[in-house]
């Protein structure tokens, strides 16, 4: 009987565990999903509470629900970065990148950061190795998925990465210009990821559609 009981109870104990995990989890995401809405298009100080809020549940978080995972950090240090917290901004980026080495959007941001904070010739590294990556994903995607072809359809956010790269190349770098283009990069490289979703989501209506059409 008491096996039993001991069982019983490692059990228990096991299953209020999936439960906790299974909610923390959707509690981290609705964090991240608040923080997105409120970086891209409000106020990136409240965006900053959800990403905190997240990356303390789970510090390591990848956003799961797209092709282009960033982790939680690169959040937290986007959003310090938006509220000119660049001390803190740099503290996450630099977390972000040792804990993903993938995470593209935290190599251009750490790169804007650095500058910003005095160090030029490293922030210009970052950057330049952070466009590289999120260029080259972009072209791996759009040649190697099958729905690849959603992103970046007028490749605008490539071409804006190739004039950063030719710029940087030329050896005369214009910080104030690659900054508003890195910026723009970020962002709507960020605005992708929903325009994906959506389009994915009227593309698969609409083959439904044309399915039942004779149903």
């Amino acid at each position: 009987m008491k096996n039993k009981a001991v069982l019983q109870l490692t059990f228990f104990s096991l299953f209020c565990g999936v439960v906790l995990l299974g909610c923390t989890s959707i509690r981290v995401a609705g964090d991240v999903q608040k923080g997105r809405m409120q970086l891209m298009h409000g106020d990136p100080k409240v965006a900053l509470i959800h990403f905190q809020s997240a990356a303390q549940l789970q510090p390591d978080y990848l956003l799961n629900f797209t092709l282009l995972n960033q982790g939680i950090w690169t959040y937290v240090g986007r959003a310090y970065y938006a509220t000119e917290r660049l001390p803190e901004a740099r503290q996450a980026l630099e977390k972000a990148r040792s804990r993903y080495d993938e995470d593209h959007l935290a190599r251009i941001y750490l790169g804007l950061v650095l500058r910003r904070d005095g160090d030029s010739n490293q922030g210009l590294k970052e950057l330049e190795a952070g466009l590289r990556g999120l260029n080259g994903w972009f072209e791996y995607v759009h040649h190697n998925v099958r729905e690849g072809h959603f992103w970046d359809p007028g490749r605008a956010i490539r071409g804006e990465i190739d004039r950063g790269l030719q710029l940087i190349a030329s050896g005369n770098a214009d910080w104030e210009g690659l900054t508003k283009s890195a910026e723009w990069i970020g962002h709507k490289t960020e605005m992708e990821i929903d325009l994906v979703a959506r389009d994915m989501y009227r593309d698969e209506t609409e083959s439904d559609d044309d399915g039942c059409a004779d149903c």
